[in-house]
């Protein structure tokens, strides 16, 4: 399962480009879609768990965008909105490409302009987004190319949970030297998914449901601006990294790296996981409404023990 794991870290680091919102939010994403750049970017992270960090390359030219990303030796990520394929050591390993639904999030969050800043020495503007009374991000786009240059996210209680920002931005390269290996294997969504995912958790909608090969299913969530996704295997889902969370008198495993949580517990049917880039206080309302861990029955545990 390490492709699983490995292969969700542009939803987390991406995010906020993927997705849609209220009618401001959408303005100001959708202008960071259209920039061409090169950038260097630092993801540092306050998790329960402690502190993690990392530094990722990005490079970005219209729809594309590719994330050098230190998830593991030679790894690469590159991605459109709405999709992303993983390679490494210059072999394609997997794809997705991910297609919403004909409904959108409701509009979940305020925009609050909070006026001109600077950032690498450029002038900008700040947003702040809320939803109900509680302030989750805080946004600067460059003035000048219209890009997100750093985002900030907050827990409940108000204490930073994520920073990214860019330390270098050229928006006159578009960095297509970090372009991956291409003959991917593409993740198609099967029509009809039957799948007991729920269209809604804790206000965030199910934008779509996939199928690979039989037994593994995959759904994705979004507010408008954060997101994860939900993974139904048929083989237990391990992390080698991390330990052990109690919650409603379960066990998760769970793992934090930067910008991203991961939570795996094993199900009657297989295994489950859960991706994303969410604030820790949101994380028990999505267990809540995902099936609890289960102890399979003596075949299926037959079954694992012969062929994994």
């Amino acid at each position: 399962m390490r492709r699983l794991l490995s292969l969700v870290v542009v939803v987390a680091v991406l995010a906020p480009a993927m997705s849609a919102g209220a009618t401001e939010l959408d303005e100001l994403l959708e202008q960071n879609r259209g920039v061409a750049y090169t950038a260097e970017q630092v993801i540092s992270c306050s998790t329960p768990d402690g502190v993690r960090d990392a530094v990722v390359r990005i490079a970005r030219s219209g729809d594309d965008i590719t994330v050098a990303s230190p998830v593991g030796d030679d790894m690469e990520v590159r991605t459109g909105d709405g999709g992303w394929t993983l390679s490494r050591r210059g072999g394609v390993i997997s794809a997705m490409a991910v297609e919403s639904n004909d409904t959108e999030p409701e509009p979940l969050y305020r925009v609050e302009d909070l006026g001109e800043t600077s950032a690498l020495g450029r002038s900008a503007t700040a947003y702040q987004l809320v939803r109900g009374d509680v302030i989750r991000a805080e946004l600067v786009f460059d003035d000048t190319t219209g890009a997100m240059i750093a985002t900030t996210t907050f827990t409940e209680d108000g204490s930073t949970y994520c920073q990214r920002r860019f330390i270098s931005f050229d928006p006159s390269d578009p960095g297509t030297d970090l372009d991956p290996a291409s003959g991917s294997r593409e993740i198609r969504l099967s029509q009809p998914v039957e799948t007991g995912f729920p269209e809604e958790i804790a206000g965030f909608e199910r934008l779509d449901v996939y199928e690979d090969e039989p037994g593994f299913r995959f759904a994705y969530y979004s507010d408008g601006f954060f997101s994860f996704a939900v993974f139904e295997t048929p083989s237990v889902v391990r992390l080698e990294e991390g330990g052990i969370y109690e919650f409603g008198g379960f066990d998760y495993r769970r793992a934090f790296s930067p910008g991203q949580a991961t939570y795996a517990w094993e199900a009657r049917s297989g295994g489950m996981a859960v991706v994303g880039d969410l604030p820790p206080d949101l994380h028990d309302e999505v267990l809540t409404a995902l099936p609890t861990p289960q102890t399979p029955n003596i075949f299926r545990r037959l079954w694992r023990s012969l062929f994994g």
